[in-house]
């Protein structure tokens, strides 16, 4: 019989067992140690925290199961480092020709609408609006200004804009902003406010 362990990642509560708990522990170690202390590492970590039991909920089904080593795995795995993807200090036989994927749907991110604090001319949405279609900011600023001399549609459509999108705060929600997928590189990408 194994050791199981009750841990708390993400706000949410899992049940894990020790193995899985050492490896995810060193795994977070290693990554906050990657970032050190620089501005928005807090920030990242709390996003990686809430990713990691994202995906734990996704490939638990009942309430009864435990984190086992493989799921640990594949989500270091599919989220990686800050810089590239996470290397460990020992490399075991064991772990050679296993299955990384076990448990782990590979879905294509969705792009949300966030209103981009990156590149705001005003509020951000089109900043965010451009983000989340893919094409320049000053394009959809450009439609704007002349929807807005056409009539007051790009006024009201603008407000509403304004009304229902949230401002991307998190690099996570960056990520989701932008459509790509929320990895630990990724989301180091956006700690800081820089325009990507």
């Amino acid at each position: 019989m194994k050791r199981t362990l009750n841990i708390g990642i993400g706000k949410r509560n899992f049940i894990i067992d020790e193995d899985a708990y050492h490896k995810l522990n060193g795994y977070l170690s290693a990554f906050r140690k990657e970032l050190g202390g620089a501005y928005g590492s807090d920030e990242v970590m709390d996003d990686l925290e809430m990713r990691i039991a994202d995906i734990f909920t996704e490939n638990l089904a009942g309430s009864g199961n435990v984190v086992d080593i493989r799921l640990v795995e594949a989500v270091i795995l599919q989220l990686g480092m800050p810089n590239g993807p996470y290397r460990e200090n020992s490399t075991s036989e064991e772990n050679n020709g296993r299955d990384w994927e076990w448990g782990y749907r590979a879905d294509e991110p969705r792009r949300k609408l966030y209103r981009n604090p990156d590149d705001r001319f005003l509020f951000g949405v089109c900043g965010g609006l451009g983000a989340f279609l893919n094409i320049d900011s000053a394009i959809v600023r450009l439609i704007f200004v002349i929807l807005l001399f056409c009539g007051s549609a790009g006024f009201w459509i603008y407000l509403v804009l304004l009304l229902i999108a949230p401002m991307a705060k998190t690099p996570f929600q960056k990520c989701e902003m932008r459509g790509i997928a929320p990895t630990a590189e990724n989301m180091n990408r956006f700690r800081t406010n820089k325009n990507y």
